[in-house]
């Protein structure tokens, strides 16, 4: 019989009973997961970016959320292919690392475990904001406090997600399908104003492009507002490796969801600007509750509630994804073995799990260092370009690859042009020394993968160290190595 690396049997039966992933995402989930991860707290608390660097424009802001609905359709089929040649674990990296090499992908993995962290740190400490300060009236809430229950909903979701992957798509679905019916209120509530056709209601679409002209850095300002609202659109290749039927649902999912979310945010943009002029949106604190209190006042504590559930819901897929991402990375020899391995009750990749929520929970202990992250925001961007320039680098190198979904190849070109404006442009008009640190931070990961990775240094202590994280959270390496 088989036996691991703590010289404990590994039991395979048949091929079912194989020590890996499996395909539990269905077409509904994979939906739920694409548009959870997209809709947070933005699309109801401060949706004024766009319209304010596009001067109060009514008809240039609805443009431009349109068109960047558009760009995250365009990168997420781009990822459709990616992801139906290649349905492994952990998204860009695990595309990177085969068209580009490994050591750029070891830089993206190494910046998105500062990135990602962060950024759910960010939403967590957000939540409990929002679950708290009602209780507190206008007195500010505790710090403390709100710090405790960021990281106790940071650990529950890690916990969720460690133990079953049908449990965390169902809180996927639940809390997707609540933030959606919050935001169907606000776009139906401002179709009825609109049909009612008050003057007012109906002044600021009739001359909707009778204000000033943003200007070229305006524009790209804008763009960079709405595309930051779209994030998220590239979730769906994390799971990939756990999706049923992944040469039909990944591509169907990405045309299903991120459309779905164009329009939904189309809809409630108009239907603020219905009740509120252009100069009050952007300047509310947060737009949904002041059209709430204006439209349904009776009823507008549903306002806050709906960002707390958005929010949440964001939140699981983010923490899901990010576990996916650091069990890929860990397969490739990029991270400690530890973190491949899958419980052997619930096939669920725990140590992954584990591991991204710790640095999460570092995050938000000194929430200080979440703004340590804000000069990295561009590598977003940067890995997005890499990861279309691997679709067309394997459409040349790999042209025999069996590619059940292809997209349109200048769709790839434009992407990789898109994400190479959105890196260079803050860098351009707002140069900053805190951009060189960044760029010297993203490079300075290759001080660790030279030695572990490449050189391959190894301390015989780890070994003991993982023997016995093996044997306490009863897991056992992947039968499958997916890179």
């Amino acid at each position: 019989m088989e036996k691991d690396q703590c010289g404990e049997p590994v039991k395979v039966i048949n091929e079912t009973s194989k020590m890996q992933l499996k395909r539990t995402i269905g077409y509904l989930e994979g939906v739920s997961f694409v548009v959870g991860t997209i809709v947070g707290a933005g699309i109801f608390v401060s949706p004024t970016g766009v319209l304010k660097y596009s001067v109060l424009n009514v008809g240039i802001a609805l443009i431009i959320w349109t068109a960047c609905g558009i760009i995250s359709l365009m990168g997420a089929l781009c990822y459709a292919e990616l992801g139906t040649a290649l349905p492994f674990s952990g998204g860009e990296y695990s595309h990177i690392k085969r068209a580009l090499g490994s050591p750029l992908a070891f830089i993206f993995l190494w910046v998105a475990m500062f990135n990602k962290p962060a950024s759910n740190a960010t939403r967590a400490l957000l939540f409990a904001e929002y679950a708290i300060q009602p209780f507190y009236g206008e007195c500010p809430a505790p710090e403390l406090l709100k710090k405790c229950l960021a990281l106790a909903v940071v650990w529950f979701l890690g916990i969720i997600n460690g133990r079953s992957v049908k449990m965390a798509a169902w809180v996927q679905t639940v809390f997707t399908i609540l933030k959606m019916l919050a935001l169907s209120i606000i776009a139906i509530g401002g179709i009825v104003l609109l049909i009612r056709g008050r003057k007012e209601n109906l002044a600021r679409f009739e001359n909707a492009f009778n204000a000033e002209i943003p200007d070229v850095a305006q524009l790209a300002e804008a763009f960079f507002q709405g595309l930051y609202a779209y994030g998220g659109w590239w979730s769906l290749n994390y799971l990939a490796e756990e999706v049923k039927n992944p040469n039909r649902n990944i591509p169907w999912v990405v045309m299903t969801a991120v459309p779905a979310v164009t329009i939904f945010y189309l809809l409630v943009n108009i239907s603020y600007l219905t009740v509120l002029t252009p100069k009050e949106m952007v300047s509310s604190v947060a737009v949904a509750v002041t059209w709430a209190n204006r439209v349904i006042p009776s009823v507008a504590w549903i306002i806050p509630t709906a960002v707390a559930i958005s929010i949440f819901g964001a939140l699981n897929s983010s923490v899901f994804t990010l576990g996916r991402l650091s069990y890929a990375g860990s397969q490739s020899g990029h991270l400690p073995s530890i973190i491949s391995m899958l419980n052997i009750k619930y096939y669920t990749p725990a140590p992954a799990m584990i591991f991204s929520t710790v640095i999460a929970s570092i995050f938000i202990i000194p929430s200080d260092l979440i703004t340590l992250t804000n000069y990295l925001s561009f590598s977003i961007w940067l890995m997005t370009g890499l990861t279309c320039t691997s679709l067309i680098v394997l459409r040349y190198r790999e042209p025999d690859l069996h590619r059940p979904y292809k997209v349109f190849l200048p769709v790839a070109f434009g992407m990789v042009a898109v994400s190479l404006f959105l890196v260079l442009a803050p860098v351009v008009w707002s140069p900053k020394m805190q951009y060189v640190y960044a760029f010297l931070f993203m490079v300075g990961g290759l001080l660790l993968y030279l030695p572990f990775v490449h050189f391959k240094i190894h301390f015989g202590l780890f070994d003991k160290i993982t023997c016995y994280l093996q044997l306490l959270l009863e897991v056992s390496p992947a039968d499958n190595k997916s890179n």
